[in-house]
């Protein structure tokens, strides 16, 4: 059985920060060793709470990830896993939205509003209590309408952190836990 996995990073939250990096571990063991680690750039600024900026920046980082992924043959692959980070999970949801990608597993970190959009039934999500790039309460009510089980963190903001290392530690290793369990 062939299997892929591509990770789509937030703007300032590329692959190598610990959700996306032991995810992919995680994933690699699970027989994921076919991986793609997307970096994309966007200098338009702060976008958070501006429609038109984040419009901007979703349009310059969509194109961006059309062109890494424009060779991968997805008929080639049995199962298809797409990881995702803040922006990157409306990219992800949406990428396999216009290429008719119905057979992907989402995992979301911190999942904007606009992914709801796009992401099929086929999702986990984790975002916390504190994150300042959502309204968490539309963030739970969005995943309940889609049917995806999301995994909220009390007083953790957009990188699943608090102010609390050992705790931080413990809340990734709940997460990792969780992203497993999702992927077997």
């Amino acid at each position: 059985m062939s299997k892929i996995a591509i990770y789509f990073p937030g703007i300032g939250y590329h692959c190598d920060k610990p959700l996306l990096y032991y995810c992919r571990e995680i994933a690699c063991e699970m027989g994921y060793g076919n991986y793609r680690t997307l970096g994309y750039t966007y200098s338009g600024g702060n976008i958070r709470g501006n429609i038109e900026k984040m419009k901007k920046a979703y349009d310059a980082l969509f194109a961006q990830a059309q062109v890494l992924l424009e060779d991968i043959k997805w008929s080639e692959y049995d199962e298809i896993l797409f990881v995702s980070k803040s922006i990157g999970t409306i990219i992800s949801s949406a990428y396999a939205k216009k290429h008719g990608l119905a057979n992907v597993k989402h995992i979301l970190y911190t999942p904007l509003a606009q992914t709801f959009e796009y992401v099929s039934d086929n999702a986990i999500g984790f975002i916390g209590t504190a994150d300042p790039w959502s309204n968490i309460d539309e963030i739970i009510n969005l995943a309940k309408t889609k049917g995806i089980l999301l995994n909220v963190y009390d007083g953790c903001n957009h990188s699943l952190e608090c102010d609390d290392t050992m705790k931080n530690l413990d809340i990734l290793n709940d997460v990792m836990k969780k992203t497993e369990h999702y992927l077997v």
